[in-house]
């Protein structure tokens, strides 16, 4: 009986530390600042192109190959580890102080599981220059239906 107690009491501790851990990981890690409006980057698209920005896709390749901003680069998803080494060994070689733009448009910011992983892992390699696409919505939504250019495939 006293172990099915220390049991459940470890149980529920677990149960408690996983909310407590996905809460937090919804919480935004980017300054109000950080955010970029897609009517801005679709101004500086040519500066995505020039090389000025880096513009990241940090959600799935699916996605990716189905339509994706102009002069983006795809970075894996950043909710997976393997996504988290393809995005390091992508910008690894940049300057720290560089300006990199992440975006995923995979669904609504509060249920988006690779946007805040990446900004992490980017923040933590020293990157000082990040900044996050805001959409909110998607990016069928909050891009294309705003008429802004989309390329397909890779």
């Amino acid at each position: 009986m006293i172990r099915l107690r220390g049991f459940a009491a470890a149980f529920i501790l677990t149960m408690f530390a996983a909310a407590a851990l996905m809460a937090a990981d919804n919480v935004d890690p980017w300054a109000q600042a950080d955010l970029m409006p897609a009517a801005e980057l679709n101004r500086q698209v040519s500066a995505v192109k020039a090389g000025k920005i880096i513009l990241l896709q940090v959600g799935f390749l699916v996605l990716y190959k189905q339509g994706h901003i102009p002069g983006s680069q795809y970075a894996g998803p950043g909710s997976k580890a393997e996504g988290l080494v393809a995005l390091e060994k992508l910008v690894e070689k940049l300057p720290r102080r560089q300006e990199i733009l992440i975006y995923c448009g995979c669904c609504p910011w509060e249920e988006c599981p690779n946007i805040r992983p990446a900004f992490r892992a980017l923040k933590q390699m020293g990157f000082s220059n990040i900044k996050v696409l805001n959409l909110p919505t998607r990016l069928g939504a909050d891009w294309v239906a705003q008429g802004y250019p989309l390329t397909r495939g890779e």
